[in-house]
């Protein structure tokens, strides 16, 4: 104030308004200040003399702090808790907010003697007034002694602290409930080296000391948690390389640290400040002013893919000068210098230019994770993603954007529903990642898991347990992979191309499983009103495995709910694709006329091909269904965009797959001039057997009816197989030819025609006499002689 006097307030982030609550007549340098839940009492710590003052003054035996509980509702009488030549913070803790108006308060003092002690604080309302009800000492009792660091987290009211045990530094963790006491309920050994014997706190209020220049060997040292469960120690090491930036994230809930060494670009030593560490909840990041901002995955810190290091300008966060920063709470920054509190978070718009510009596989990965995971997977965000990967479908060495974009889509859609199905479910493509970051090493070291204290737990606890329990039982190989799918499936394709169009009676049991896995395909929501049995198969097998793979882990959830995750997984694998040819047609603007194919296709057309030439090939690398019509889309641009020898070579490596709807078509629409019998006689002889029954009647040409009549020979020559029937020639109805090699043929397909050893069960008006009809025909248009 102008009369020199201290006022204490408190700063209300909705009205942003002060509302006083004390004011001390004189100039008082604070250390500390708390006040509790109900605005009764405000605990204060602050510095009566300096050294210099004391001994000019003779004050010697006058305490050099001073730690006050005043009761300021109104404002009555001022209790002394510590009288002390150390520093003291003061922390009142808080309740759950809906346990409404307490009479009791409790209160946490830290001092720099290395302790954390509670005080158990009972107050009265005495007319209009609230009082102090103990008389005499307050009660207390210790949390925690001979630290060396300490962290309070506000939000989930727990105290962090470092201690050494056994020769070594320990990190426990005391948790405060509301109707309890504290219960320290976690410990971990660390291997971190502390050279200073001074202690470090952190969150626990404004330091002026923590603003002078840092020392050297300061431990700077945070502690952070997720809401998945992730418990992280990120901690800045000293190095002897000027030039260099050491820093370690220990990964406690999995079992790993990573050490990481950056070369700066631009050492100059006398402007560096520590690195901060920041805490982003799905990301944990390291950040030193001008120089780099690293962000780490918590949940899966594994691979580099989820590792975003950025430089330069790319690395630089508004509004924040090159100062030292911390993050007491999620997604913020504290600025100390000015004491301003700011909120972060990762802009997706920043992201996707960063992405757009990347040059390097391990930032494009990078980025692509990152957008989808912190934006989530919307609609304007995917679109974007899906028009960058139609741009850089060949500039990509050391992955497929197609398999990653739709894994990690899939993962985002999925896992913020429940969180264990991050264990679960994929979240890369990629088994490994070899790619590295240019001036950063890194290395990784197995450590002990924390060991939990704590039963019946519940919100933070309960998942740290959950993630601990993945990682004693091996949790990568909890991961859902594709492997038995694709084995299964090559498998059954065979049977079901055999079961669909045969009907035999040993067939009963083999028909009814496919039946039952045709019947999950069909509680999966259409795109294309067209019929595909091999994706419908795939379809259906992918539900059926990924039900039991989570069924193994997840008997708690419930058979019901499990069904629903998995078509829920697999209805959203099949809109991504969808969604895919949605976009790059609309960018293309493309549109029915891909079916005209009396027309030839141009460089949209050519590029939408490429392009789905690409995604069929990601999902055969992973053996993920396609959307049923989309085989049909794919051969029909086929057709438009490709000479027919490139198309034939396709077609004959599984590239395009021939479809009835595509088929008819072209059938049905080209005429019969020169080029296009070759592709129609082409495509025709190339038909699956069930496929070309349906459609060879569509096309009426000698060539056509040659290529059928000789396959039904052949099928009938095929049944009878090496068994003899002796016997007397049926009589035959038709016109008799004096041509003997046609004469001894008919009179030998009549006799097998007679034993029924029909080729189908519906001959479809190919018999003999169309045999016959067609084997005339053409020898006399060989013969070139006029056909009657």
């Amino acid at each position: 104030g102008n009369q020199r006097n201290t006022h204490i307030g408190l700063y209300d982030r909705q009205t942003k308004q002060n509302e006083h609550l004390y004011m001390f007549e004189r100039d008082l340098h604070i250390i500390s200040c708390s006040v509790n839940s109900e605005r009764t009492l405000l605990a204060v710590s602050f510095r009566q003399y300096t050294e210099e003052e004391r001994v000019s003054r003779l004050l010697q035996s006058v305490s050099k702090y001073l730690t006050l509980l005043i009761e300021i509702h109104p404002v009555n009488n001022v209790r002394v808790l510590k009288a002390v030549d150390s520093c003291v913070r003061v922390q009142f803790l808080y309740p759950d907010e809906g346990r409404g108006t307490s009479t009791e308060s409790r209160l946490l003092l830290a001092s720099d003697d290395k302790y954390i002690e509670q005080f158990d604080i009972h107050v009265v309302a005495e007319e209009h007034k609230v009082v102090i009800q103990n008389s005499g000492q307050l009660p207390r009792a210790r949390v925690a002694d001979d630290l060396i660091w300490a962290q309070w987290d506000m939000v989930e009211q727990r105290l962090f602290y470092i201690a050494p045990k056994d020769s070594r530094n320990t990190l426990k963790c005391v948790q405060f409930y509301p109707d309890e006491n504290f219960n320290s309920i976690l410990e971990s050994h660390l291997d971190i080296s502390v050279h200073d014997t001074e202690l470090k706190l952190v969150n626990f209020g404004y330091d002026y000391c923590q603003d002078q220049e840092v020392a050297p060997k300061s431990l700077n040292l945070q502690v952070f948690t997720s809401k998945a469960g992730g418990l992280c120690v990120c901690c800045s090491l000293a190095s002897d390389t000027p030039d260099e930036i050491t820093y370690s994230i220990y990964f406690l809930h999995k079992g790993y640290n990573k050490t990481f060494t950056v070369s700066l670009e631009r050492a100059e030593t006398h402007q560096l400040k520590e690195v901060a560490f920041l805490n982003l909840d799905y990301y944990v990041a390291a950040y030193l002013p001008g120089q780099f901002l690293h962000l780490l995955n918590i949940q899966h810190p594994d691979l580099l893919c989820y590792s975003l290091f950025l430089t330069g300008e790319d690395a630089r966060i508004d509004l924040l000068p090159n100062c030292s920063i911390q993050s007491p709470l999620v997604s913020t920054v504290l600025d100390r210098s000015v004491g301003s509190l700011y909120a972060v978070s990762i802009s997706s718009g920043a992201l996707l230019r960063f992405l757009r510009s990347s040059r390097r596989d391990s930032e494009r990965l990078a980025a692509l994770h990152c957008a989808l995971l912190w934006a989530g997977s919307t609609a304007d965000l995917e679109r974007q993603i899906i028009w960058w990967i139609s741009e850089n479908l060949s500039t990509c060495h050391t992955f497929d954007p197609i398999q990653e974009f739709i894994i990690a889509s899939l993962y985002c859609r999925m896992c913020p529903e429940m969180y264990n199905l991050d264990k679960l479910l994929p979240y890369t493509s990629l088994l490994d990642w070899t790619g590295v970051i240019p001036g950063v090493t890194c290395t990784t070291d197995i450590i002990s898991l924390p060991i939990l204290e704590v039963q019946n737990s519940k919100g933070f606890w309960d998942k740290l347990n959950l993630n601990l329990e993945s990682v004693k039982y091996a949790e990568p190989h909890l991961h859902y992979h594709n492997n038995v799918l694709r084995r299964e499936w090559l498998n059954l394709s065979e049977e079901v191309n055999f079961c669909l169009f045969t009907i035999q009676k040993e067939e009963r049991k083999t028909t009814a499983y496919l039946r039952n896995i045709f019947e999950n395909a069909k509680k999966l929501p259409p795109l294309f009103q067209e019929e595909d049995s091999q994706q419908q198969l795939l379809m259906g097998l992918m539900v059926a495995q990924l039900k039991d793979h989570l069924m193994r882990h997840l008997q708690y959830v419930g058979k019901k709910k499990i069904d629903q995750i998995v078509l829920d997984y697999v209805a959203n694998l099949l809109n991504l694709i969808h969604q895919m040819l949605k976009e790059v047609w609309k960018r293309y603007q493309l549109h029915s006329c891909i079916f005209c194919f009396d027309q030839r296709g141009g460089a949209a057309e050519f590029a939408v091909f490429h392009i789905m030439s690409r995604i069929l090939e990601a999902a055969n690398g992973l053996c993920l269904p396609l959307p049923p019509g989309f085989h049909t889309l794919h051969l029909g641009l086929g057709v438009r965009c490709l000479p027919l020898h490139t198309l034939l070579h396709y077609i004959d490596n599984g590239v395009l797959q021939l479809t009835e709807t595509c088929v008819r078509k072209l059938l049905e629409d080209l005429d019969n001039t020169e080029k296009n019998e070759r592709l129609k006689l082409s495509i025709m002889t190339r038909l699956p057997e069930a496929l070309g029954q349906k459609v060879h009647q569509l096309w009426n040409h000698p060539i056509n009816a040659n290529c059928i009549a000789r396959k039904y020979v052949k099928l009938l020559l095929e049944k009878l197989g090496k068994r003899q029937h002796p016997g007397p020639v049926p009589e035959r109805h038709s016109v008799p030819v004096e041509f003997l090699p046609l004469n001894y043929l008919t009179n030998t397909l009549a006799e097998i025609e007679n034993q029924g050893l029909q080729p189908c069960e519906k001959p479809d008006q190919v018999n003999l006499r169309f045999v016959e009809e067609t084997a005339l025909r053409h020898t006399v248009m060989l013969l070139g002689l006029k056909y009657s």
